[in-house]
């Protein structure tokens, strides 16, 4: 099973699983995008057994390119993981301070963000898509760690992952004046006069909400990979029936 490790060390383990030809359905890991919920818990499970886990340690979101997010607790652990419909509904980020538990995040184009706080331990995943982005649910959930958990923004660590890169991302105006809205996006797009299409970075737009929130730009690292022209990657644009990548963070005992 192919993975890209970010994080592996003494305290956290931190990464994203990529398409494998090898892999049952290439190695998708959602259930609400295979063809066979087998070929899903079949790769969950290798992905369980490389993180020395089980795969009921895994909890997942029923994502929605909302702004909501959820603090996993011990009762949370094993929702989504191997039956779609217990997933936390209605969600698109998760974070917690509890140990062993694999917070789960799927892609296949949209930014996945992944974070871990060295002081208090806390960890979290963020599924950003251009709906997500416009809806800022990174910087409400950073504000959200800052005002409610108390955590410092300098104490965090945060990835970027693998997303559609900006060449890719052709919009038309109503998206494009969505990031604009934002007032801080102006310099991630730029319109192409040929195809008369907007092209948004939506990692860059991402990270510029982490600088907002106050982590240190040194703290913020980016895959450009593109999961469109990256033989790594699934991507929804280019394929309707893409499986998803699943990013995942893990905060040992």
């Amino acid at each position: 099973m192919k993975t890209i490790l970010y994080m592996n060390n003494e305290k956290f383990i931190a990464g994203t699983t990529l398409r494998d030809v090898s892999a049952p359905e290439l190695n998708n890991m959602a259930f609400h995008a295979c063809i066979e919920p087998e070929s899903v818990l079949e790769n969950r499970r290798h992905l369980a057994v490389s993180l020395g886990c089980e795969p009921q340690n895994l909890v997942c979101a029923s994502q929605t390119h909302s702004a909501n997010f959820h603090k996993v607790t011990v009762s949370d652990k094993g929702r989504g993981a191997e039956v779609g419909a217990t997933a936390i509904p209605n969600t698109d980020a998760l974070y917690t301070l509890e140990p062993t538990i694999v917070l789960c995040s799927f892609t296949a184009d949209c930014v996945p963000v992944i974070f871990w706080n060295e002081v208090n331990g806390l960890v979290g995943v963020i599924h950003s898509g251009w709906q997500g982005t416009v809806k800022e649910i990174t910087l409400k959930l950073f504000e959200h760690l800052k005002t409610v958990e108390e955590c410092k923004p300098n104490d965090f660590h945060v990835q970027i992952g693998m997303a559609l890169s900006q060449e890719k991302f052709e919009v038309d105006e109503d998206v494009y004046l969505k990031f604009k809205a934002l007032g801080y996006a102006d310099e991630f797009m730029y319109f192409k006069s040929e195809t008369r299409k907007y092209h948004i970075d939506n990692q860059k737009t991402v990270k510029k909400q982490l600088l907002l929130a106050g982590v240190p730009e040194d703290r913020i690292a980016l895959d450009r990979t593109c999961t469109f022209l990256s033989d790594d990657g699934f991507s929804y644009r280019q394929d309707k029936k893409a499986g998803r990548h699943l990013s995942f963070i893990m905060r040992k005992n």
